[in-house]
């Protein structure tokens, strides 16, 4: 029998859609969380499921006292769902897991034990992406390493939210309050010790992805907007670049009329068009900048919870 502990821990899992998976899940996390040897409490943040996930949170909650649950009033989107588990979770340490069981539960106790032996964060590492498209690895790719030359702070390349993280950092998370949270990088941000633990991740165990690509793009927004400011300086560096192109080109342009006789204006016509389509697009990356300032101007609350279970 393993030995309770004093201090407590907490796992927070966001749900949204996952009637297939939830029972089968709860029953390896339940049982990971229980091998730790630590109390604890499962966290599960309802985010506005239209099909029975809330009934089968509901019936968990009345069969075991360690479910809390959480309910919100619509879909207010995966890290509202995680900040909200974050704000009600008690423990010393928080893990942060999804309930599909691709990141597997199992490696919780080996989290809870580096966490024991001083990281401040422990954050999943994917070496392999099993049961995903190539569309869905190639870009996953790119993106990553994207974002890590974009931020000024470092942020580890093939990570998601799947996470161990300290009650102090988790104190410091819950005092930023932007709408438009990316975890992941503002626990870059952060510092603090942070180690990784590798695994492969698992195919999906049951259900389909609610992650949609346009999910998927708004998160890449919010991480590049929120953790870089190069978009914001690169019309600068692209503006000098044009400089030195139309130099050129006036050049070519002044030879060509006068070997090949080829319309000067042609050239001109087609280089106005490329200005004006890149000054188009970088109005429209300040414009997500704007945007992301308006949202933080209306001081919403960040998400609204309609029903709790086991939670004062």
């Amino acid at each position: 029998m393993v030995q309770q502990k004093k201090q407590m821990l907490s796992l927070v899992i966001p749900v949204f859609n996952e009637q297939e998976v939830l029972k089968d899940s709860f029953a390896r996390m339940d049982a990971a969380m229980q091998s730790t040897g630590y109390p604890y409490e499962i966290i599960y943040v309802n985010d506005g499921s239209r099909d029975n996930t809330l009934s089968q949170l509901r019936e968990l909650a009345s069969e075991h006292e360690q479910v809390k649950v959480l309910s919100f009033s619509r879909n207010f989107g995966h890290q509202l769902a995680v900040t909200c588990g974050m704000d009600a979770a008690k423990g010393s340490a928080l893990i942060i897991i999804d309930v599909d069981l691709q990141d597997p539960p199992e490696l919780i106790p080996q989290m809870v034990k580096m966490w024991e032996d001083g990281a401040d964060i422990v954050y999943g590492k994917r070496l392999k992406r099993k049961g995903e498209t190539l569309f869905k690895k190639l870009t996953a790719a790119m993106y990553y390493r994207l974002l890590s030359w974009m931020s000024a702070y470092p942020i580890p390349l093939d990570t998601g939210d799947f996470r161990l993280i300290s009650r102090s950092v988790a104190d410091l998370f819950l005092q930023m309050r932007e709408h438009n949270r990316f975890l992941r990088g503002m626990s870059a941000w952060m510092g603090f010790n942070a180690v990784p633990i590798e695994y492969e991740r698992q195919e999906r165990f049951a259900g389909k992805t609610k992650y949609t690509l346009k999910k998927m793009l708004r998160l890449a927004s919010d991480g590049i907007t929120g953790f870089s400011d190069k978009p914001l300086t690169l019309p600068m560096q692209f503006g000098i670049g044009l400089c030195a192109l139309a130099g050129l080109g006036l050049l070519a342009l002044i030879v060509l009329a006068i070997v090949a006789g080829i319309p000067g204006w042609l050239w001109a016509a087609d280089g106005i068009l490329l200005v004006q389509g890149l000054t188009l697009f970088f109005m429209g990356l300040q414009g997500m900048y704007l945007g992301r300032m308006y949202d933080e101007l209306k001081g919403r609350p960040l998400y609204i919870v309609s029903e709790k279970h086991n939670l004062d």
